[in-house]
C-alpha cells in the first residue's frame, strides 16, 4: 500500500492534472468488493498527506475513524464506517483542483471525488435511497408545484412557519433551522418568454455574440430576477438572448445523490435542444455555477465520447467568463451610471474548479470605485447538505469562517455566484442582511 512519503509529490510536476471519465457502465465499477479495496488504497494516502482537512468534513471524518482505531491506520477502520466518509463529501472537487498532489498523471491516480460519487451510487444501487432524498433532489418537479398560484403562497408561509418545519423535518429530513428558498410565480421562463434573438450578432473570441439561456430549476422557480438580470445585461451589451426551447435539469441533485439513471435521464433530454442551439449559432450560458459544471466537466465525463455533449461543453460559459470574453475583444460596455463601493464576493466552489480564474471579481472590479474582497472558501451548502436534518449543524461550522470574514469586510454588498450559497451564508449571519447575485449587482451598477 502506497503511502504519501514514498514519491515525491508529483512525478513530471509541471504536467498539467488530467481526468478520466468515469466509467460507470463497466460491471467492475459496481463491484463492492472493488470499491472498498479502492477506497481503502485513496484513504491510505489521504491518511498520510492530510492536506485536505479544511476543505469540507468528509477529511476529518476519516482521519479521526484513523486516530480512534486500534493501529492508527486506515487497515483499523471498520470498512462499514467507510459510508460515515462518504456522507460528508457532496462533491464540490476542491480537493482534486486545488489540493491533491496525487492527481492524474501522478501514478497514484487519486480521484477522490469521483470515488465518492461511485461509492454514492453503489450504495443507491445496493439500498436504493430514502423517499425524502428523491423528492428533495427532484428540483424542477418541487419547483413546478411549489410555485402553482395560490400553492406558492401557502409554499412561502408554510417555510416560515415554525410548526409547518417540524412537520418538514420529520416527513422531509429538513432541519427546522436552515434556510429554504422561496418560490415564485410566475417563473423565469414565464417572465422571459418575449425573448428573440432575431438580430445582428456579433462574434467576439470565442463567443457568438448569441447566448440561448440554460434557465435551471433554480433560476426557474426560485430566483427569477436573477434571471431577469442576466438577460437584461447581456442585451445592454449586444448580445442576442433567447430562452432554449425547453430543458430539464442538469442533473446535479441526482448526481449528488449517486442516482446516474437519472442523470443520464435528463442528459438524453437536454442534449437534443442545446445541440440544436449550437447548430444554430448560439453559445449557452447558465446562471448557477453547478449547472455550468455539469455541462462543462460532469457529464462529458460520465459520457466519454459523445460528441455531441462535447459540442455542448464547447459552447457552455460562466456568466462572467463569457462577459470577460467580450471585454477582451473591446464589446462590453463600461458605461456604468452607479458605484457599487466595496463588495464581498465568496468565491462559489463549482464556479471555482471550472478552472476559469476570478472573472466575477474581475468584471465587477470594472465598475469605478468599486472595490471587491475576495472570500475562497466553501459556504457549506452544497445541494441539500446545508438543509438536512443530519449535516446542517455541519454545513454551519463549515460556513463560520466565512461568515466572520464576511462581517469584517464591513462592505456595502455581499455577493456569491451560488444563489444557495449566498442565502445559507447570509442566514447565518443573523443580522438580517441578504445575498445579492453578481449579475443583479452589475445591472444595478448599469442602472438600466
Amino acid at each position: 500500500m502506497p503511502n504519501a512519503t514514498d514519491t515525491p509529490a508529483r512525478e513530471g510536476s509541471l504536467d498539467a492534472p488530467t481526468r478520466h471519465p468515469v466509467e460507470w457502465k463497466s460491471p467492475a465499477f459496481w463491484d463492492h468488493a472493488a470499491l472498498e479495496a479502492e477506497m481503502a488504497r485513496v484513504f491510505e494516502i489521504c491518511h498520510g498527506c492530510r492536506r485536505c482537512v479544511s476543505l469540507c468534513h468528509a477529511f476529518p471524518t476519516l482521519f479521526d475513524l484513523v486516530d480512534a482505531s486500534s493501529t492508527l491506520e486506515v487497515d483499523g477502520v471498520a470498512k462499514s464506517d467507510y459510508a460515515k466518509v462518504v456522507e460528508h463529501c457532496y462533491l464540490c472537487d476542491l480537493c482534486y483542483q486545488t489540493k491533491c498532489p496525487y492527481v492524474p498523471p501522478h501514478p497514484w491516480n487519486v480521484d477522490f471525488p469521483h470515488l465518492m460519487l461511485r461509492a454514492k451510487a453503489v450504495a443507491r444501487h445496493e439500498h436504493g435511497s430514502p423517499a425524502a432524498a428523491k423528492l428533495l433532489s427532484n428540483t424542477r418537479l418541487v419547483g413546478r408545484l411549489a410555485s402553482i398560484p395560490v400553492v406558492v403562497e401557502a409554499v412561502n408561509w408554510g417555510n416560515r412557519n415554525p410548526t409547518a418545519r417540524k412537520a418538514m423535518a420529520k416527513t422531509l429530513g429538513v432541519h427546522p433551522d436552515a434556510n429554504v428558498p422561496a418560490y415564485h410565480h410566475p417563473s423565469a421562463r414565464k417572465r422571459l418568454k418575449h425573448l428573440r434573438a432575431d438580430g445582428a450578432a456579433t462574434p467576439a473570441g470565442p463567443t457568438t455574440g448569441k447566448v440561448a439561456l440554460f434557465v435551471t430549476c433554480y433560476g426557474d422557480y426560485n430566483q427569477p430576477k436573477m434571471v431577469e438580470d442576466l438577460a437584461a445585461v447581456l442585451a445592454h451589451n449586444g448580445v442576442q438572448v433567447k430562452l432554449l426551447a425547453r430543458e430539464k435539469c442538469c442533473g446535479m441533485p441526482k448526481l449528488e445523490l449517486g442516482d446516474l439513471d437519472t442523470v443520464e435521464k435528463y442528459k438524453d433530454a437536454n442534449l437534443p435542444i442545446l445541440t440544436q442551439a449550437v447548430d444554430e449559432g448560439f453559445d449557452l450560458i447558465a446562471p448557477i455555477p453547478s449547472c455550468v459544471l455539469m455541462f462543462k466537466q460532469e457529464l462529458p465525463l460520465l459520457f466519454a465520447g459523445d460528441a455531441d455533449l462535447l459540442r455542448v461543453k464547447r459552447a457552455f460559459y460562466d456568466p462572467f467568463e463569457y462577459l470577460m470574453h467580450r471585454h477582451a475583444a473591446g464589446l462590453f460596455k463600461t458605461d456604468f451610471k452607479n458605484r457599487l463601493d466595496k463588495v464581498v464576493w465568496q468565491a462559489a466552489c463549482h464556479q471555482r474548479v471550472q478552472n476559469i480564474g476570478p472573472k466575477t471579481r474581475d468584471v465587477l472590479m470594472l465598475v469605478p470605485g468599486t472595490e471587491v474582497v475576495t472570500i475562497e472558501r466553501c459556504s457549506g451548502h452544497d445541494g441539500t447538505y446545508g438543509v438536512k436534518q443530519a449535516t446542517y449543524p455541519i454545513s454551519r461550522k463549515i460556513a463560520k469562517p466565512v461568515e466572520n470574514r464576511v462581517k469584517q469586510a464591513a462592505a456595502q454588498h455581499f455577493t456569491s455566484d451560488c444563489v444557495m450559497a449566498g442565502a445559507h451564508i447570509a442566514h447565518g449571519l443573523g443580522d438580517g442582511a441578504t445575498a445579492e447575485h453578481p449579475i443583479s449587482l452589475l445591472r444595478r451598477a448599469y442602472g438600466i
